[in-house]
């Protein structure tokens, strides 16, 4: 039965729409059309005022609703990771493992293709956040796990890209810790290679760019910085055009202003918002244990008892208010970078990202202050305050 929603206004992906009205047909929508057009019959339900966008799609979710992936890295994870991220806006995510021993990110994939498997509306794929990194890059990924990435090491997950390609995988790693055509290799079994932790020179950035470098984890942090005499990592990320750039927009991991530098460097649409959110997301609690080391939030950071940073404790509803209201970029702009931009970054973008006919239901309705009061993931609706 076809329902229309009304008395927003609607961010269709690439302008807001007034006195317009969403209709949707089961998992997917029918139109976008002025509401003096609606039929007399058809079943309107009326939004009070805010704005309804295209649901937000979060490639970098590391846990949410008090779980963590790397700890339980089975389907039901997941869900609760989705259940605890719905309420910040997010309807589609990227799963993210970061730096394990092989069984537990080979578990994880795992989990991730059976939730694929078995139609779980919103998990896209799985991001595998290391282990090859530069050691001193490594943030607080586990010492003992770090390593240069082995024939067999990559052999397992391009067989799992293969074998699986309904669901995309993102890999971060250190390109200076690869060997010559690993790279190509992982980009020809449609692997999304993205550069993070990493202590490379400009040099070693623009020959992985050539093999098939798709783009940048977590711009600026743990990884080489620019300067006036060395590019570094960042430097090469903002210069070339074609690649990639998630940000964690959280008031803690990236200074406005280099948020705002990253936006003027790079072409529109290739910086989009990552939360590289933890467990406490979505949940009451405030702390929670990795590899035997207890994160505690404090003051909205996350930190380890080394006072590293260590994940964020945002939701994407968070991000898109701090470029707003810190940043100052134009609410299309940070909603096109939540949703749109992460959206083309997997090449989802016929399907999601955009309200538009044919696409599918996911949807995220916030008041004027940023704050989610609803959300619909393939069609099912969900009440948030």
């Amino acid at each position: 039965m076809l329902k229309a929603l009304t008395g927003a206004r609607i961010f269709d992906g690439y302008q807001c729409l007034d006195n317009y009205a969403v209709v949707l047909n089961g998992e997917c929508i029918e139109h976008l059309l002025p509401c003096d057009q609606l039929p007399d019959d058809i079943d309107c339900i009326e939004l009070d005022g805010g704005v309804l966008a295209p649901g937000f799609i979060d490639l970098q979710v590391n846990g949410g609703g008090g779980v963590l992936f790397n700890n339980a890295p089975d389907t039901e994870t997941i869900e609760t990771m989705l259940k605890g991220h719905r309420a910040t806006g997010t309807t589609s995510m990227l799963p993210t493992l970061i730096s394990d021993t092989p069984e537990q990110l080979q578990a994880g994939v795992k989990a991730v293709q059976q939730a694929i498997a078995h139609s779980m509306k919103g998990i896209l794929g799985v991001h595998i956040e290391g282990p090859f990194f530069n050691p001193d890059r490594r943030g607080t990924h586990k010492a003992e796990y770090i390593h240069a990435p082995k024939a067999r090491d990559l052999n397992w997950i391009i067989d799992a890209s293969k074998n699986n390609p309904e669901m995309t995988i993102v890999l971060t790693l250190a390109p200076e810790t690869t060997q010559a055509g690993q790279i190509a290799q992982l980009n020809n079994a449609g692997i999304l290679v993205c550069a993070g932790h990493t202590d490379a020179d400009t040099e070693t950035i623009q020959k992985a760019l050539s093999e098939g470098l798709t783009g940048f984890t977590h711009l600026y942090n743990a990884m080489r910085p620019l300067t006036g005499r060395d590019p570094g990592v960042v430097g090469a990320a903002l210069a070339d055009r074609e690649s990639w750039c998630g940000i964690i927009a959280d008031g803690h991991h990236v200074h406005p202003l280099s948020i705002a530098v990253a936006l003027a460097a790079k072409p529109a649409g290739k910086l989009f918002l990552v939360t590289d959110a933890m467990a406490t997301v979505g949940s009451e609690k405030k702390s929670f244990d990795i590899y035997g080391e207890t994160i505690t939030e404090q003051g909205g950071r996350l930190i380890n008892a080394e006072g590293r940073l260590a994940g964020s404790a945002i939701g994407m509803i968070d991000g898109v208010r701090i470029c707003v209201e810190k940043v100052g970029i134009s609410l299309e702009e940070a909603l096109r970078m939540a949703s749109l931009y992460p959206a083309q970054m997997i090449r989802h973008s016929d399907t999601l990202g955009r309200i538009r006919s044919g696409y599918r239901a996911d949807l995220v309705h916030f008041t004027d202050a940023f704050k989610v009061t609803q959300t619909w993931l393939a069609g099912q609706s969900q009440t948030h305050i």
